[in-house]
């Protein structure tokens, strides 16, 4: 019988712990994280699945004692890591007696590294995958096994895209399977040299600066939709105005003279960018209070001001109503 040890987390995680279990894979132990109480869980549990399946939960460091040894005694065929947030050493690596495998969220070696859905959406791309890898020291970058690839639509937000990815992770490591039973996969180098990497992101890289064109504002604001913390702006006297969503119709603006800026049109919400091209949002806030096309009318007939050059201009008491244009 395959034996496995499985580092899992996140929705990627638990769709391929749930794939080797179905499959009869003998898997004794899992690492895990313990959730971390700032982030919105969008994904499920790895940790009560396995649970569930009367396999042992770990959620300490497997580099430190005793895991080594009790690692190595387990000699499992294969190391498999699913959205495990943390660098796996060389000794657990090769603890592994056909190879240690990660499964990532992007066509490698486009979008090595953290966040690569994130990443995927921000930078516009049409699509991304999954890729099931041999894992070496520098991360990301061991030899390719199997892909799977995943549009992206225009308007998909980051959660759209990871619950595909997650998607494809479960199908491709189930066709895998009877492969990885036979013995350690052939495998592609990765050509490095012809990808990219990417680091981790943080809420602060959600600030959006309108003097963008509408496309790649558009992108930010999916690629950080909620469940993510989202995209905003600071208005006058530091007010915040968040973005839930956004929907791209590629329609000229309405108010070109004032762009950038926000107004309500028939019962919607648009953000008119200083390119001439408006965009629709499908949910705002703006000082912590949802806000609608009714509300926004009601603080003001005019469009409210994104301008940064101007807003930049207010003094810390200004109220919101001041920056309007």
């Amino acid at each position: 019988m395959l034996r496995a040890l499985v580092c899992a987390y996140s929705e990627v995680g638990y769709r391929c712990l749930r794939v080797l279990l179905d499959a009869g894979v003998e898997v004794p132990l899992v690492f895990t994280h313990a959730d971390a109480p700032d982030e919105q869980r969008w994904f499920a549990s790895v940790a009560e699945l396995a649970r569930a399946r009367a396999v042992a939960v770990c959620t300490e460091d497997p580099h430190a004692p005793p895991w080594p040894g009790r690692i190595a005694a387990l000699a499992p065929h294969y190391l498999f890591c699913f959205y495990y947030r943390a660098l796996l050493g060389p000794g657990l690596l090769a603890s592994a007696r056909w190879g240690a495998l990660n499964m990532h969220g992007s066509l490698l070696p486009r979008y090595r590294g953290r966040a690569p859905v994130n990443w995927a959406i921000l930078q516009g791309e049409s699509q991304t995958g999954a890729t099931l890898h041999y894992m070496v020291q520098r991360p990301d970058a061991g030899a390719i096994v199997a892909q799977e690839a995943v549009p992206i639509g225009i308007d998909d937000t980051a959660l759209d895209v990871s619950l595909a990815v997650a998607g494809a992770a479960a199908r491709l490591l189930g066709r895998c399977l009877p492969q990885l039973a036979a013995g350690p996969p052939a495998a592609t180098p990765m050509d490095l040299e012809h990808g990219s990497y990417f680091g981790g992101r943080r809420p602060e890289d959600g600030r959006i600066d309108f003097t963008w064109p509408a496309l790649r504002v558009h992108n930010l604001i999916r690629a950080v939709a909620p469940p993510f913390p989202g995209a905003f702006a600071e208005l006058g006297g530091g007010t915040r105005l968040r973005f839930a969503g956004s929907r791209w119709r590629g329609e000229p603006a309405r108010h070109a003279a004032l762009a950038p800026c926000l107004y309500a049109e028939r019962g919607t919400l648009f953000v008119d960018c200083r390119d001439g091209v408006r965009l629709e949002l499908t949910g705002a806030s703006l000082g912590g209070e949802w806000l609608d096309a009714a509300r926004l009318e009601r603080l003001s007939a005019a469009p409210l001001c994104l301008d940064p050059s101007v807003l930049q201009g207010n003094s810390d008491d200004e109220e919101v109503a001041d920056s309007r244009g």
